[in-house]
């Protein structure tokens, strides 16, 4: 069931069925001030659409990173438009950008970042805890998720007994637990072998993916370039091309 997302100034194209996951809209970011100025998102256009997996790519250093932190709501932008399911999140307060995140963001790291003395369940069911659910409940609903990728005899490892492949399925269902509509991942495959970064991808199209939701990952990794729909490209913080796949797995 998708939550109703916490929208401020809901814009038609995002809200309507079939529209639109993510909307930025000549956004600029910079660090630093005087001397230490640096621009490193320029003038930034760029659509997601819902039910699509699209990949970020690029060279070291070109913005990626910082561009999915603007949308997810976590860096602050110096102008433009960032709208999430028809809200526009950079006009949010901090702490209705933080409510925000909670109901409508899942994130997927490189690293995992899975506590190692919590189980795998006790792991997944973390954001449902923070949120207030009943802690029977998380740890139920974090069950399903783990056998959803595949982790169903694995639910009372803790992380250090786990492969490498194995937690960052952890870290999956960390993200899909509280079904979220914008799921970022962030170099998710850099970590893994090739077949296994191949198995995480067909699940992120797999179980993540659905009409309602989007997925955005970031990456270097040649050998996923397949699971994505679009692929946008950048450099030196500017979109420099934004096509369809054709090399696209179905």
């Amino acid at each position: 069931m998708v939550k109703p997302s916490l929208a401020v100034a809901t814009s038609p194209a995002a809200a309507a069925p079939g529209g639109l996951a993510v909307s930025l809209q000549g956004v600029n970011k910079s660090f630093g001030m005087g001397n230490t100025y640096l621009p490193v998102l320029k003038d930034i256009n760029l659509d997601v659409r819902r039910g699509e997996l699209m990949l970020l790519v690029g060279p070291s250093g070109c913005g990626k990173t910082t561009l999915l932190s603007v949308m997810a709501g976590i860096l602050d932008v110096d102008n433009g438009v960032v709208d999430v399911f028809g809200a526009r999140v950079d006009k949010l307060s901090q702490s209705k950008k933080t409510r925000f995140r909670q109901a409508n963001i899942g994130f997927i790291f490189q690293q995992f970042n899975l506590i190692p003395t919590l189980t795998a369940t006790e792991n997944v069911a973390v954001p449902l805890i923070i949120a207030g659910q009943p802690y029977r409940a998380a740890l139920e609903r974090a069950r399903h998720y783990l056998s959803l990728v595949g982790l169903g005899e694995r639910l009372e490892h803790f992380p250090p007994q786990l492969s490498g492949g194995q937690q960052q399925r952890v870290a999956i269902a960390r993200a899909l637990v509280a079904e979220p509509r914008l799921v970022v991942c962030d170099e998710p495959t850099a970590a893994l072998d090739s077949s296994t970064g191949q198995l995480v991808m067909e699940m992120f199209r797999n179980v993540a993916l659905s009409a309602e939701r989007a997925i955005v990952v970031v990456t270097h990794d040649n050998r996923i370039f397949s699971y994505g729909d679009r692929i946008a490209e950048m450099l030196d913080g500017r979109i420099v091309d934004i096509h369809d796949n054709p090399d696209r797995v179905k």
